[in-house]
């Protein structure tokens, strides 16, 4: 065999390969159409919905950084319908198509599995709604305002000033204490007296404070009682409402001036004493 013989079977073969690839590209030339005419429509029509669903989440009190989450995740759904469409419409079988799905989704959900148990927290939170940005609460074990509800955080500023991430997947288990669901907040205290002191006495200064007090509330009526004896005091609890933004203030005003007027009027508050009794032999 010359060197010229090899080269035309060269080109023969490439030349039959280069039909056949056409032929292939000719019979397929409609389902190729029609896919991308899918893909361009689909993709089109899923940013037209992604947009009308972000609208519609605008409007509800779900923290911003969740909602673009959210957008983000019915806009990526919407593209994987479109491309399965566009894979069905060249003759892809579907059941290739749903193994390369079902395995990729196992190797994404093994690798962030403690991403995931946020994430499922973080849907919790945003449709159970039981707490909001700029509530007080208490989660797990941290007190402070809310900032923001993140999909894979919460995060809190401590009433002293600290920045706090708390993983979503914790909060949606935590016992959740929120101080801020209601309008009002119960102030708890317990003054303490001598026992030579006028209960009755202390018991109406309390009550005069508490209706003279601008950030106290007379209804729910406050309730001023005595609650016990310890070794050294009489115990008066004291139980009154404010409204929630007032109540670090109203607990502090109720304290001051419990104890400046206990001092006017010679009311002792005691403190821890022995009484020591000596025997003579």
């Amino acid at each position: 065999m010359t060197a010229s013989q090899t080269i035309q079977e060269q080109v023969d073969y490439a030349s039959d390969l280069f039909s056949d690839i056409a032929g292939h590209l000719k019979a397929a030339a409609p389902s190729i159409i029609a896919a991308l005419i899918i893909l361009v429509t689909g993709f089109l029509v899923s940013k037209l919905i992604a947009h009308i669903v972000s609208k519609a989440m605008n409007r509800s009190k779900i923290d911003g950084s969740a909602r673009s989450f959210l957008v983000s995740v019915v806009r990526i759904f919407l593209y994987i319908i479109v491309i399965i469409m566009a894979l069905s419409m060249l003759k892809v079988p579907m059941s290739s198509i749903l193994t390369v799905l079902g395995a990729a989704g196992l190797a994404v959900s093994l690798a962030l599995q403690n991403c995931l148990s946020n994430l499922c927290g973080g849907f919790i939170i945003l449709f159970s709604k039981p707490f909001a940005s700029g509530d007080t609460v208490e989660l797990d074990g941290t007190v402070g305002k809310v900032s923001t509800i993140g999909i894979l955080y919460t995060k809190i500023i401590t009433l002293d000033g600290k920045t706090v991430y708390i993983p979503n997947g914790k909060v949606s288990e935590a016992k959740i204490i929120n101080f801020t669901a209601d309008s009002s907040r119960r102030i708890d205290h317990t003054f303490t007296i001598a026992f030579s002191a006028d209960l009755d006495r202390a018991k109406q200064l309390i009550l005069e404070f508490i209706k003279k007090s601008p950030l106290l509330l007379d209804s729910p009526a406050p309730v001023v009682r005595m609650s016990g004896q310890t070794d050294s005091a009489v115990t008066i609890d004291t139980l009154v409402w404010t409204a929630n933004e007032n109540y670090y203030n109203a607990r502090y005003d109720l304290i001051e001036g419990v104890k400046a007027a206990f001092d006017r009027e010679g009311i002792e508050i005691p403190y821890p004493q022995t009484d020591v009794h000596i025997m003579n032999s």
